[in-house]
């Protein structure tokens, strides 16, 4: 699937997004990554040869489509990645206040799976296994567990769809489908993506029961649905 325009406009979103620092409505105490989420399995075990194994059968299979298509989500880590769910009426120049909540829950889930990563340290699976060919962008920071592209998708994801509940199980596919990427770019392990999700239902929690938020995602959730033409 061919990127959506104003695809630029969204990555600048999301990179603002993604400078976390201060947590707007979930402190990293509030989800505590590091004791929730299991411990990676070590680089040398039965486990984690298992998975590169894996990494393996889908490097040989992926497509040129495949290729383009999880390039293009490696750009944006934003709600509006559910532009091609919910079509090109879903984007932040039309939508302020959704783009604004966008921003904050970005700020949060790199606030939240941040301490995670650092705590874990996890070596990047190309780091460990030579022979991987990866698609996307390469680093030698062990930061790979959990997959913080995952972890906003999924997280992106349960916002979206308090936002626009008849979308529910288009959305969870779109998740799923962004989550698959980061496998298909070949950059992490199949567990970086399920920790990610894990720690997303997580942090989802502990946001919808902050009053800001719902004040916060009544309003784009208003404005969405009037651009959408839906019900209120």
């Amino acid at each position: 699937m061919k990127p959506f325009i104003l695809f630029s406009v969204i990555a600048a979103i999301s990179g603002a997004a993604l400078a976390a620092h201060d947590p707007v409505y979930v402190p990293p105490a509030a989800t505590n990554a590091a004791q929730i989420l299991p411990a990676p399995t070590a680089a040398d075990s039965t486990a984690t040869r298992a998975e590169l194994a894996e990494l393996h059968r889908i490097e040989a299979a992926r497509t040129p489509a495949q290729v383009e298509a999880a390039r293009a989500d490696e750009t944006i880590e934003t709600l509006f990645i559910y532009q091609s769910v919910l079509g090109e009426r879903f984007n932040p120049a039309a939508l302020p206040l959704t783009a604004a909540l966008a921003k904050h829950v970005s700020n949060d889930e790199g606030v939240n799976s941040t301490p995670g990563k650092l705590a874990f340290g996890r070596v990047r699976p190309y780091n460990v296994d030579a022979t991987l060919h990866p698609v996307c962008k390469t680093k030698t920071k062990n930061d790979s567990y959990p997959s913080g592209h995952a972890t906003a998708g999924y997280l992106d994801a349960l916002v979206l769809i308090e936002m626009v509940p008849e979308q529910r199980d288009a959305i969870l596919a779109r998740a799923d489908d962004y989550a698959h990427n980061r496998l298909i770019c070949g950059v992490h392990f199949p567990s970086d993506v399920a920790a990610g999700k894990l720690l997303a239902y997580a942090t989802h929690a502990a946001m919808d029961a902050n009053p800001a938020f719902q004040a916060e995602l009544a309003a784009a959730k208003a404005e969405l649905r009037r651009a959408l033409a839906l019900p209120q």
